[in-house]
């Protein structure tokens, strides 16, 4: 019984790995090379944090055969990730374009950064400050008598 399952466990396991490999048709090697290229500078909608290119979501292989036809078209690789962006908004790109709306996402951190930088800068030389003005005379005085009452 065990050896059955094991066969039957290692049966659907090489289907489904079968099944995951996508054939494409290529005009020439550029095409093929431009293909690798966008299909792994794209994300997979469902997946988020894999390329389309590894991705085995159903939606991943969609954008695998879309971009199989859009090469196929004649379309350059800015007219497809601009068809891709247009149609699935920025987040399906891995890199998104430097522009108003993506530009707290590339300076965001730097921001910060620089940010809590100058806070503890800022602190720091308070501090100093306040520690290098010196107890005038009658202050001077009035802290020795203070310690003087306090101590046993």
């Amino acid at each position: 019984m065990r050896a059955l399952l094991a066969g039957a466990a290692l049966a659907l396991s090489a289907a489904l790995a079968h099944a995951a490999i996508d054939t494409y048709t290529f005009a020439d090697d550029t095409q093929r090379q431009r293909f690798v290229e966008l299909t792994g500078e794209l994300r997979c909608p469902k997946c988020q944090n894999q390329d389309i290119a590894d991705s085995n979501a159903p939606i991943a292989a969609d954008l695998r055969r879309e971009i199989v036809r859009l090469l196929g078209e004649g379309k350059s690789d800015r007219q497809i990730i601009d068809y891709m962006v247009d149609r699935y908004g920025e987040f399906i790109r891995y890199r998104p374009a430097l522009s108003l709306r993506t530009g707290l996402l590339w300076f965001g951190p730097a921001l910060l950064l620089l940010a809590g930088a100058a806070v503890v800068a800022i602190r720091v030389r308070r501090r100093q400050a306040g520690a290098a003005q010196a107890l005038s005379a009658d202050e001077q005085e009035r802290l020795a008598r203070l310690l003087d009452e306090h101590r046993p």
